[in-house]
């Protein structure tokens, strides 16, 4: 699969069957978001990959947008580093989107769970510290997202998108 059929491909999936992940296809997956860019080439992002059932049972309720954790075989937990990059939540991110277009390749679906809140940061602070605690994160990362693996019980159609024309703008922004 190349990459444009990746991304056209991708839908959020949230429910999972039973199937586990091949441990060469979650290396696949982390393998993509190892080699994701960040800003000057600084390690601002690293992951924690999440397999044991209690532990993304419990990750399930670091907000209420993620109950599907309950139903994933895997996690792979973002965090960034504000200490050593200023681009930290731009490199967590496209690793993330690394991640989402490998696992596509890998016949896996994946669904995004934000856990750092850029506009409420009593909320940000209470979902980091929830994740932070259950997977001995360091304090001096921020807990950006996770991602949820595994083979998805249905595939869900395409959502239907804004026109192109109100998102692409050529030449000047508006024409």
């Amino acid at each position: 699969m190349n990459v444009s059929e990746a991304i056209q491909r991708r839908r959020e999936i949230t429910a999972f069957t039973d199937q586990p992940i091949p441990a060469e296809k979650l290396a696949q997956v982390t393998e993509a978001a190892y080699l994701a860019p960040a800003g000057n080439n600084l390690p601002s992002r690293e992951l924690v990959v999440v397999e044991e059932r209690s532990m993304l049972d419990h990750l399930a309720e670091a907000t209420p947008f993620v109950p599907w954790l309950k139903e994933a075989k895997a996690a792979i937990v973002l965090t960034g580093r504000p200490d050593i990059s200023k681009y930290w939540l731009q490199d967590a991110s496209i690793a993330s989107g690394f991640i989402w277009l490998s696992a596509v390749e890998q016949g896996l679906g994946a669904a995004f769970g934000a856990i750092y809140h850029s506009e409420d940061q009593e909320e940000s602070e209470k979902r980091e510290s929830y994740v932070r605690e259950a997977l001995a994160i360091p304090d001096d990362r921020r807990i950006v997202a996770i991602l949820g693996l595994g083979y998805p019980r249905e595939e869900p159609p395409a959502k239907k998108l804004v026109p192109k024309e109100e998102i692409i703008h050529y030449g000047k922004f508006g024409q």
